[in-house]
């Protein structure tokens, strides 16, 4: 059975890790020949130069080692998050011992993960329950000096509803509700056709304060301890989309969005709204033409970090594709953090026609060394390439605007030592950060365990929602580079 419908996808490369052994692996190594591979689906006869091959190598060994480590970095994320929450519940360290000390029977047997006695125990599906991402950076409210209709009022709530995307249903909805003053108005978890089972989280809200109002469709990027999420960041799949002038698009990218199987992209499907089994797409398209016919003036704009800025990105995509031009009229701007590539030149130049047509902004925010906005990578050997222009902000919140990210690539041996001063720079910036703009600012134990990771990789604690908040707080740009971004669409 073919990988794509023929009317949908004329072309199309598939990695299929889970089928591949190690001497697929060393053979890929030593042969020209792509197809009549067990873990590798294309269309027709294609040949890669050993570049090429040695790329493709990398992404499915990194898939195999993420799949091996699939339960045990969900074990290790569920102990940390754990441990972070009864601490947080039981006002720190200290406290709980002394709780434990104290309590009947020396405490031990009183904690017996039942929540008895003094030791508060953490319920993850509470409003309480904070994710690592949650943990690293523990603000959750809007900044208060940023106003409704400031120049930094929607990518500042856009950033905010991308960190908050991370947290259980309850924790998102108290947060708009009684933190932000705001609607919340459902938070989703939709079916991939591929994987067979739910992959992608969004929830959207509907931001009262803003006139006319504005809805808020935020999706959830890369979880820190989903294999699953980071094996779609590794993926190097593509399929061609013939309705889109042969664009090629990334293939995981699409699968989380909603992309059928054996039959692509097709406008309408049936679907029971009520149903376990729902495409975000489909979906989140039926729900916006809900509230936006209910709320004649409102606009919607689409935001994400990581994984969930590709997905931000890629919603206007099928958008176009399917000619919905009430919808995209309605959409204000595109806002992603650390948005990893998502198609080819043409893709890039299909988007940047439809989104000048129809008059959809995109701010695409990358912050220093950030390794997610840097891959797939952007070389001659492969074709996944940026659009639009950069808001690039360095590690003292200075902003940008540029046509590419420095070090498009990451792994460049002359950005070595600068990435890795720049690490330690962030280390001790937690420190003074709090000093010149106050408590908000502080940086916990937890986030500083990831900057001294950063030591090591270089860009990995960058990636971070917390220096995406502090960008679009402290950051700012000249009049003349906002004015120019305005107009530079093209």
């Amino acid at each position: 059975m073919a990988a794509f419908h023929k009317d949908f996808s004329d072309d199309y490369f598939l990695l299929s890790p889970e089928k591949t052994s190690l001497f697929d692996l060393l053979s890929l190594l030593l042969s020209r020949q792509m197809e009549n591979r067990r873990f590798i689906k294309c269309r027709g006869s294609q040949r890669q130069s050993f570049r090429d091959r040695w790329t493709i190598f990398v992404s499915v060994l990194v898939q195999i080692l993420l799949i091996w480590a699939t339960t045990p970095m969900a074990f290790i994320g569920d102990t940390i998050e754990l441990w972070l929450n009864l601490l947080s519940a039981n006002g720190g360290l200290y406290h709980l011992l002394l709780n434990l000390a104290t309590g009947p029977k020396g405490g031990i047997q009183r904690l017996g993960f039942n929540g008895a006695g003094k030791i508060e125990w953490p319920e993850r599906s509470s409003a309480t329950f904070t994710s690592s991402i949650g943990n690293a950076d523990i603000r959750s409210g809007l900044d208060p000096k940023i106003k409704a209709g400031d120049a930094k009022y929607k990518a500042s709530l856009s950033i905010m509803a991308s960190k908050i995307s991370y947290e259980n249903e309850a924790f998102i909805e108290a947060k708009v509700t009684q933190l932000w003053k705001m609607k919340f108005v459902k938070f989703y978890n939709f079916w991939n056709d591929y994987k067979k089972h739910d992959s992608t989280q969004a929830f959207i809200l509907q931001d009262t304060q803003a006139n006319p109002n504005l809805f808020v469709v935020a999706f959830r990027g890369t979880s820190p301890f989903d294999a699953n999420d980071w094996r779609t960041d590794a993926d190097l799949s593509w399929c061609q989309l013939r309705a889109m002038g042969n664009a090629r698009a990334h293939s995981g990218f699409m699968q989380a969005l909603g992309l059928q199987k054996n039959n692509g992209w097709p406008k309408d499907i049936e679907q029971d709204n009520n149903a376990q089994r729902q495409f975000a797409y489909y979906t989140l398209r039926e729900k916006l033409r809900e509230v936006l016919k209910e709320n004649e003036e409102a606009k919607f704009i689409l935001t994400g970090h990581s994984l969930g800025g590709a997905l931000a990105i890629l919603f206007p995509s099928v958008l176009m594709l399917h000619g919905e031009i009430w919808l995209l009229d309605r959409l204000d701007g595109v806002y992603t953090f650390g948005q990893p590539r998502v198609g080819d030149a043409l893709f890039g130049e299909y988007m940047k026609e439809n989104m000048k047509k129809f008059d959809v902004k995109y701010f695409r925010y990358v912050y220093s060394n950030d390794m997610v906005p840097r891959v797939p990578y952007d070389d001659k050997n492969t074709l996944f390439k940026h659009f639009g222009p950069c808001l690039f902000f360095n590690s003292f919140y200075v902003g940008k605007i540029l046509p590419e990210e420095p070090n498009k690539n990451y792994f460049s041996l002359l950005w070595v030592m600068p990435k890795m001063v720049n690490a330690v720079w962030e280390l001790i910036r937690g420190f003074i950060l709090p000093c010149i703009y106050g408590p908000d600012y502080k940086e916990g134990w937890f986030l500083r365990i990831l900057r001294v990771t950063g030591l090591l990789i270089p860009g990995l604690s960058a990636h971070s929602p917390q220096d995406y908040v502090n960008s679009t707080r402290l950051g700012t740009f000249s009049d003349h580079q906002l004015r120019e971004h305005e107009l530079i669409r093209d």
